[in-house]
């Protein structure tokens, strides 16, 4: 992964990793057991095992997957959703429905709730025959993002400053967009990120699962979903949105 961090960003607006990488997925050929970026299967802990479960009814949420974090140590980022009647959770990023775990040396944040040791709940998954939830593993690859579209999200990006009073007016850009990527600046359905500074956007990934050739499922109602890490890359956040 070639994707380094900036040293620059002061919040979720700014760019704190380049360059922008997109996701891109392959069948492994056999059960991940590396720290690479995956969606589904097991976690790849680098640390001890630490599964959330929902604050409130004690159910351990979904592993959604891991991403490594750029910088000189290795570390992962784990997603973490609770679903419920097929919605995702993950709305407000500190009601411990979402989790973003970061590993080694991490800080488990104050709103979220460990399970036990041995805590294990399901994983990603697709649906097959009969409405039947279907394991997925899938490694994630992050592949370069053409000129094009790279300079398409950073139009779009600005043109979302300038509708927050934080840069000068532009008029809306209509390139295309990309429904998954790694770094670079984000652009947000509503133009405003859940969180605040310091929190640094880390990816974007949309939902899907609508179609039977859909790789898996998740359900943001047709929006994105947003991590962010701290600045010491040791705590995370993460939010869905639509528009």
């Amino acid at each position: 992964m070639i994707t380094r961090p900036t040293g620059q960003a002061t919040g979720p607006y700014d760019a704190a990793f380049l360059p922008r990488r997109q996701l891109v997925l392959r069948a492994p050929e056999r059960p991940v057991a590396d720290p690479v970026a995956k969606l589904g299967g097991d976690p790849v802990w680098l640390s001890e095992p630490a599964w959330p479960v929902h604050p409130q009814t004690g159910v351990p949420l979904v592993f959604i997957g891991q991403f490594p974090v750029p910088g000189d140590e290795l570390r992962m980022a784990y997603l973490f959703l609770d679903e419920e009647d097929l919605i995702m959770g993950g709305l407000d990023p500190e009601a411990g429905d979402g989790v973003l775990l970061l590993q080694p040396d991490g800080r488990v944040p104050d709103f979220a709730v460990i399970g036990p040791p041995g805590t294990r709940g399901r994983t990603l998954w697709r649906w097959g025959p009969d409405e039947a939830e279907v394991p997925v593993e899938w490694l994630v690859d992050l592949q370069p993002v053409s000129p094009a579209v790279d300079r398409s999200i950073d139009e779009q990006a600005a043109w979302e400053r300038s509708m927050r009073g934080e840069g000068p007016d532009v008029e809306l850009p209509g390139g295309e967009d990309l429904h998954d990527y790694f770094g670079g600046s984000a652009c947000y359905p509503n133009c405003y990120a859940r969180v605040g500074s310091p929190w640094q956007f880390l990816f974007k990934i949309s939902d899907a699962g609508e179609r039977e050739d859909d790789p898996y499922f998740l359900n943001f109602g047709h929006g994105q979903g947003f991590a962010f890490v701290s600045p010491d890359h040791r705590e995370g956040r993460f939010f869905w949105e639509n528009s």
